[in-house]
């Protein structure tokens, strides 16, 4: 890692060559956002063992503002904010997973770029992937984290230092005015900072992921600094953390400080150094910018600008609208919003609460019930129908295969969105709900840590009191197929769907379930009830492709598949399913034409995912009923190499070599294919195999 950072300092030191300074028009933007940070881990604020030095410096030069915060918990909903000036009243992008983003919506990139300013965005992390929306009005949207976890990593993230290289390697070719946009993931969990930071920060990892932020911005923010005069830097966190305060761990679920509570550090030209303790939030850097750029005309935005506020002169502003709506979202539970109006935090719930900010940051006296809320709730409301006025649509839909599977892989509960109630009571709410929402997380720790019987017991008495809790039943579900009882996984997603049979997301995870179970003939029946509730979920249409192959019904099975690809183009497992269609004709017609078909299907599945081995395995077929015997054998070669437990691609070349001639290969690879299939080997795969060995030894 410190040969990286050298490596990125050597880069800011060489090759980055800043223009003169120039007027207000003239100044480059750079933002920042550094994934769940909270302000008191910056040296500024007060944390110990000088752990930020790069970003006290940088604090020191500017504006601190002391009490910023987020409108939303979450990753995309907040840089959202950020890039559309709106809150999610507006844009609707109210969680991870389920949001997009309206081309209707004016981002800053577009406003600058249509300024003459070069764009760039570079992010760390899935949860801001091009396909949510946010790159409108980049030039280049660098989001080429990993596609697979790296070894020594939970998540798949792209780390600080390379992500920041990414953005001084783009800085060091611009010769025109320049807007970048620098998202690091690195202080979000797993908390597992690189050395020496790990051992310096042993007892506290949180504070290490943070220190080694520092590190890794240092050298490009000293690039763009070393123009004096010509570079706006606006740097802040998405939101926070929570580490036990009000029962909430990390973030998501509750609107509280910890969560919503940001640093935001302005500097630049002409911004002379302080610290400020407005309130502000995300929605109101949008404007500032424009102001300080002395760009006049831009679209209505929710928030309003902090130039006053940057040259210590007051500033008129209304409310501070927030929200937490996950828990809404993903499980059905009461939606959580509220406003921060002067020193009172309201927060609208069933039960609702009120917080006196000034006496009582840390939320820990709830004055509800002893002040008259109506006119908060008044104002709340005002506030709410004037900000969704501006909304063009956008927001909320199904998410896609690989959105669910990435996003769950982030730690992210990604549910099928829950149907919203009319009404929501103290049952719905989410302190209540809270021992049940931790019941979960513990027992999805007690099963990483092999204590499965214990996890179920969990699970069964968190489902008894919350019978609608989809997460629940799906991570019980996981947990016995995990442990190779997959009839006693289907069982309890079978209760969900009985217990819950109006909610989408059961229905279909269900439907979903029998279909890669091979329970062909009750998953198509499942699949056909989900799509009566909601045609546009493209895992739905491919379940119900692959369950109608598994039924004989191949002219079905291709419809099917080609309505999932119409959705999701580009996604490998459909273009796979899609070429297995087409190699099934191919064998049932000997068709050359259909085998051809099979490939281009194989080929795009492999171009959107190279390490594949389903895929390239069958490729490898649909080459062999195409008569292009050697390349079909490079593919199960491949195949084999991606993955070498991978069974089917072991009997294939067991039977290629075997008609070659060549005995001992094909032998080899019958053994590997028997050490691969151990105990799942069935009566009818032993025939088989043990047909083709006699023959190999005769």
């Amino acid at each position: 890692m410190r040969r990286l950072l050298l490596a990125l300092a050597a880069l800011a030191a060489a090759g980055f060559q800043p223009r003169s300074s120039g007027g207000a028009g003239d100044l480059n933007v750079l933002l920042v956002t550094i994934d769940t940070l909270r302000p008191d881990r910056l040296g500024c604020t007060g944390a110990g063992s000088n752990p930020t030095p790069r970003l006290d410096a940088l604090a020191a030069r500017g504006v601190l503002f002391e009490r910023a915060f987020a409108h939303d918990p979450l990753t995309l909903p907040s840089h959202t904010n950020i890039l559309l000036g709106l809150t999610s009243l507006a844009h609707g992008v109210k969680e991870n997973g389920h949001s997009f983003v309206n081309a209707d919506y004016l981002t800053l990139a577009e406003l600058l770029k249509a300024r003459g300013y070069a764009t760039g965005a570079f992010v760390s992390a899935f949860p801001l992937d091009s396909r949510f929306g946010l790159d409108q009005g980049f030039d280049l949207y660098d989001d080429r984290y990993p596609a697979r976890v790296a070894p020594g990593l939970e998540f798949s993230e792209r780390l600080a230092e390379k992500t920041a290289a990414a953005a001084l390697s783009w800085l060091s070719a611009r010769k025109e005015k320049w807007f970048c946009w620098v998202h690091l993931w690195d202080p979000h969990l797993p908390y597992a900072p690189p050395e020496p930071y790990a051992s310096r920060f042993a007892s506290d990892p949180y504070q290490g992921e943070v220190a080694y932020v520092d590190a890794a911005l240092g050298p490009l923010i000293e690039a763009v600094e070393r123009g004096p005069g010509r570079t706006l830097i606006v740097l802040t966190g998405d939101h926070g953390e929570a580490f036990g305060e009000h029962g909430e761990f990390a973030h998501g679920y509750f609107a509280y400080n910890p969560t919503l509570h940001i640093p935001l550090i302005i500097a630049g030209p002409g911004i002379k150094p302080s610290r400020n303790r407005a309130h502000v939030g995300h929605v109101d850097i949008y404007p500032t910018v424009c102001d300080l750029l002395g760009i006049d005309k831009r679209p209505a935005l929710h928030g309003s600008s902090l130039a006053p506020l940057l040259a210590g002169k007051p500033r008129i502003a209304g409310p501070i609208f927030f929200e937490a709506m996950d828990a809404n979202v993903n499980r059905g539970w009461a939606p959580l919003r509220g406003i921060i109006d002067g020193n009172h935090k309201f927060i609208e719930s069933p039960i609702p609460e009120l917080y006196a900010l000034d006496k009582d940051f840390g939320e820990r006296t709830n004055l509800a019930g002893a002040v008259d809320l109506a006119p908060l709730r008044k104002k709340l409301a005002e506030l709410e129908k004037a900000q969704a006025a501006a909304g063009r649509g956008g927001g909320r839909r199904v998410p896609t295969r690989e959105t669910r599977d990435r996003l769950q892989s982030l730690g992210y509960v990604v549910s099928p969105s829950a149907p919203e109630k009319k009404t929501y009571g103290p049952e719905d709410d989410l302190k209540t709900l809270l021992p049940l929402e931790n019941d979960l997380g513990l027992a999805r720790s007690l099963a990483k840590e092999g204590r499965a019987a214990e996890s179920i017991r969990l699970l069964e008495k968190v489902i008894k009191a919350r019978p609608d809790f989809i997460t629940a039943y799906d991570t019980l579900s996981k947990i016995f197929l995990a442990r190779g009882l997959p009839e006693e996984s289907l069982k309890v997603l079978e209760r969900g769907m009985k217990a819950n049979p109006g909610h989408y997301g059961f229905v279909s995870s269900y439907g979903i379930a029998l279909a890669r179970a091979g329970r062909a003939g009750p998953a198509v029946g499942v699949l056909r009830q989900a799509l009566g509730m909601y045609e546009k979920d493209p895992e739905v249409w491919n379940s119900l492709g692959m369950a109608s192959l598994g039924t004989g019904d191949i002219d079905k099975a291709q419809a099917y598949v080609e309505e999932a690809l119409s959705l999701d183009p580009t996604d490998p497992i459909y273009n796979e399913n899609m070429g297995v269609v087409h190699i099934n004709r191919a064998m049932r017609t000997r068709s050359r034409e259909e085998a051809a078909k099979a490939i281009a299907f194989f080929e795009a599945s492999i171009a959107a995912d190279p390490d594949l081995a389903s895929a390239r395995n069958g490729l490898g077929g649909a080459y062999n009923l195409a008569g292009r015997r050697e390349e079909a054998v490079a593919a199960w070669e491949k195949a084999v190499a991606l993955d070498p437990a991978f069974d089917y691609p072991l009997y294939n070349l067991a039977l290629a070599h075997f008609d070659k001639g060549d005995k001992d290969k094909a032998l080899d690879y019958c053994r590997k294919y028997l050490e691969a299939k151990g105990n799942r080997l069935t009566a009818e795969e032993r025939r088989e195999i043990d047909s083709l060995i006699e023959r190999i030894t005769k």
